[in-house]
């Protein structure tokens, strides 16, 4: 039971944390395949910076070692996280169930992302990519230690509608600010790249540098917030698989889960791409991205206090599923974009929508799946149930990962644009799926529950 109450500040602190995680996962995802795989269109550009060091040329048809290796780590990746929730959920360590994971993992999770840009350097490209491999494996593996426990607290700390709303809201806000810093490297190392030598010293300094600021941030709400001040929650005795077969044994658990993969997969092949849409596509020097990623930011973040709003008045689900169509049309504007930076600003503005939608309202459908298990069965879970979305995710990314790099081996802007035509077929998709979803049945049960329990009490 709830000892002290969850404020509005509480729930800020515990959004720094998903700043530094998403600063690191931004680091990744938005530079990895641009900086290790394809070609400079012109001189000064980062695309394919460190391409040299990483076999490229396709080992089975169109698959890439590199696209493998990614897709391997996300496997991996997914494969851990029911473990590490199902360790969070069992644990019963004196700060609390999630805190302890992560004060221990934050430092080694932004070492590893530095040394993925930094270690790969060996003259042959075997040990690079062997170096690789075993990288992005740890890299996974810290970032699900990290975020798996972090992410069951949004139920925890969300213990009410209100509080739920705010702290995705609040999380939301932190975690585009942590993407959209990612985006800066290339105008940080601009500066940086007389005292570093070379442009991929200067590149690799940048990367160290926010990797620092990610790790403070981290540390921030694991050593400020006491885990047992707020939440007496038991540890549960269900074992790690067991318990992530009864999580998708949960029908409109499934439901969500079937959209939102296929969302992943398609947002992350945009992600994965968009500096190369950029770049390749709308003619846009690498240096004048984080401008626009300012402006689909503030976009989105003045959408923000709306989407708060409108998600109480007309409910996630409809808001959701005008989120799927509405990233569906960004992408097709950019499989149809011609060069100009005001295709750029046109892509900014639109999928500033989405994201602020997306950005929010998911976690919050988690986290009302998961509060009815526990009031229907009288066991918490909640890590179990954002570690079973996350582990669909995931494997939605890999895909995205093996596609994307498979689809764009030649590095020509048909390629490209063809991505965008296969994120906008697959998102399409994904709203019609999330029509089945059922967010009123489920909030009619929890009032119902408590409800009933608090005439008991009375």
């Amino acid at each position: 039971m709830q000892k002290k109450p969850i404020t509005n500040k509480v729930l800020w602190i515990f959004a720094v944390g998903q700043f530094g995680w998403s600063l690191l996962s931004g680091i990744v995802s938005t530079w990895l395949v641009h900086l290790y795989t394809g070609a400079a269109a012109n001189e000064g550009d980062t695309n394919g910076l460190f391409a040299r060091f990483i076999t490229q040329n396709p080992i089975l048809a169109s698959l890439t070692l590199f696209g493998l290796i990614t897709a391997v780590g996300r496997i991996f990746d997914a494969v851990t996280d029911p473990l590490i929730a199902s360790w969070s959920d069992r644990a019963k360590f004196k700060g609390g169930r999630r805190i302890p994971f992560m004060r221990v993992v934050a430092i080694p999770f932004a070492l590893t992302t530095v040394a993925i840009f930094v270690l790969p350097q060996f003259s042959s490209q075997v040990f690079n990519n062997i170096a690789m491999f075993i990288l992005l494996m740890l890299f996974y593996l810290f970032m699900t230690i990290y975020c798996t426990p972090y992410n069951a607290l949004i139920a925890e700390l969300g213990d009410t509608q209100k509080n739920r709303i705010n702290v995705s809201t609040y999380i939301s806000f932190t975690y585009i600010a942590g993407f959209s810093l990612s985006t800066l490297i290339p105008s940080l190392a601009g500066p940086l790249q007389g005292i570093a030598g070379s442009q991929e010293n200067a590149i690799r300094i940048s990367i160290g540098i926010m990797a620092s600021v990610a790790c403070i941030a981290m540390m921030i709400p694991a050593f400020w917030i006491k885990e047992r001040a707020y939440i007496d929650a038991k540890p549960v005795q269900t074992a790690a698989f067991r318990s992530l077969i009864k999580t998708f044994k949960n029908g409109q658990f499934r439901r969500f889960v079937y959209a939102d993969v296929i969302y992943f997969f398609a947002v992350t092949l945009f992600q994965t791409g968009l500096a190369d849409f950029e770049t390749r596509l709308m003619g846009i020097p690498s240096t004048n991205t984080f401008t626009l990623t300012v402006i689909m930011t503030v976009v989105s973040l003045a959408l923000y206090p709306v989407v708060n709003i409108l998600a109480r008045k007309l409910g996630k689900k409809n808001l959701i599923i005008a989120g799927f169509f509405t990233y569906s049309l960004v992408f097709l504007i950019t499989a149809l974009c011609g060069e100009g930076f005001y295709w750029g600003v046109i892509v900014a503005v639109s999928a500033g929508i989405p994201m602020a939608i997306l950005g929010i309202l998911p976690q919050a459908c988690v986290a009302d799946v998961s509060e009815l298990n526990t009031l229907e069965t009288g066991e918490d879970r909640s890590g179990m149930f954002f570690a079973a979305r996350t582990f669909a995710m995931k494997m939605g990314q890999a895909l995205s990962m093996i596609v994307y790099t498979s689809v764009t081996v030649s590095a020509l802007n048909s390629q490209y644009r063809m991505v965008a035509y296969i994120a906008t077929a697959t998102c399409l998709a994904g709203a019609l799926l999330f029509f089945f979803y059922n967010e009123k049945g489920i909030l009619g049960k929890i009032n119902a529950i408590r409800a009933e329990r608090a005439g008991r009490n009375d």
